[in-house]
């Protein structure tokens, strides 16, 4: 398999990013929404820290992600018979996906911070917190924090199933080209 996109397949560098995406956001969203089923101490402090380094690594590729996409443009869009009207929907997804991918783990950091705590950079560090522990708006940040992570899960799911959609409905390659193990 290539690692750069095609006109008419995903390469192998934008579909393992894709998917370690999906696979992180997944788990970061089953830590953090199943925390409480952690015994206090040391099972959810390190429920907490893979939840946190989850988020970072979500960041991280995300950011890679899109520096890549710069130099490797995605392959063209289907034709379809709903035509450029399901492009412009797949494309604001996407803009709102990534904007979702960035905007929950600064919601987590900020959680942190608030809570007067610093955050762990893989276990390697801290950046301690910058300013002390306020509990109101601790709460009012896990709210947006949960209420982002949430959305995220929606249209992940929405994205997903349009997806899905082409495969069986559409009958195009949509879903095709960002399996690994497709034909080209």
């Amino acid at each position: 398999m290539r690692l750069r996109n095609t006109p008419d397949h995903y390469g192998a560098i934008p579909l393992a990013l894709h998917w370690a995406v999906a696979i992180l956001v997944i788990g970061a969203w089953l830590t953090g929404d199943l925390d409480d089923l952690l015994a206090a101490g040391a099972p959810r402090a390190a429920g907490l820290f893979a939840h946190m380094s989850m988020g970072l690594a979500i960041v991280a590729l995300v950011v890679i992600r899109l520096l890549w996409r710069i130099g490797d443009p995605p392959p063209t869009p289907e034709h379809t018979v709903l035509g450029q009207w399901l492009d412009h929907a797949g494309r604001l997804t996407h803009y709102a996906l990534y904007a979702l991918l960035v905007a929950i783990p600064i919601a987590g950091i900020t959680l942190q911070f608030a809570r007067g705590n610093a955050v762990p950079v893989f276990g390697l560090f801290e950046i301690a917190s910058p300013w002390p522990a306020d509990r109101a708006f601790a709460r009012s940040v896990k709210g947006v924090h949960e209420l982002l992570a949430n959305a995220l899960l929606v249209l992940a799911g929405l994205h997903a199933a349009a997806a899905l959609a082409h495969h069986v409905i559409l009958r195009d390659r949509t879903l095709l080209r960002m399996l690994p193990a497709s034909r080209r």
